[in-house]
């Protein structure tokens, strides 16, 4: 039987020994995550940069792939019933490419909800319309006691958090070892 290895736990880096340990400590935190902002800025707009310039780079390209596409459109719908045999096909492979004529599916589209729901009840037409039942969470949490009672539910505390809010300090493009 082979043995099992175990992972050991992370041994803690630094514990402060005293209350002006803590105190640079939280403020180490706040240098320390003030330049990983300053970072992900930095990282951000070399990335909107890139983005830009590969936009501008691929502009030329989108502008003949959509010529392209607009005069072999124009071409299909002229010479449509020879390439589908008079309808009878919905496709045509003509070597280096298909052309695909396809039908969109079918979609409801619902001007004024308010007056259409109305006129839908006036109709008898209920089949038409969803009720969504859902359990009321506020309600329970701004009544504990008679949601506790209830089978299948039970109120309890997310824990607690630790949190550290260093100071915010303004500083002038200071560089963070």
């Amino acid at each position: 039987m082979a043995k099992k290895t175990r992972a050991k736990s992370k041994a803690i880096a630094r514990v402060p020994q005293s209350r002006q340990e803590a105190v640079d400590m939280i403020g180490r935190v706040g240098e320390l995550r003030r330049a990983i902002e300053a970072g992900k800025a930095a990282g951000d707009e070399s990335l909107k940069s890139i983005a830009a310039e590969t936009e501008e780079r691929l502009e030329p390209l989108r502008a003949e792939l959509a010529e392209l596409e607009q005069g072999v459109q124009t071409w299909s719908e002229a010479n449509r019933a020879s390439l589908t045999n008079n309808g009878r096909v919905k496709s045509a492979d003509l070597g280096t490419g298909k052309i695909l004529w396809r039908l969109r599916p079918r979609k409801v589209t619902v001007r004024g909800v308010e007056t259409v729901l109305e006129s839908i009840k006036a109709l008898g037409l209920a089949r038409f319309v969803r009720t969504k039942e859902e359990i009321n969470k506020d309600a329970m949490l701004a009544d504990p006691v008679a949601a506790s009672a209830i089978q299948g539910v039970s109120i309890s505390s997310e824990g607690e958090d630790f949190a550290i809010e260093p100071a915010e300090l303004a500083v002038a493009d200071r560089q963070v070892a």
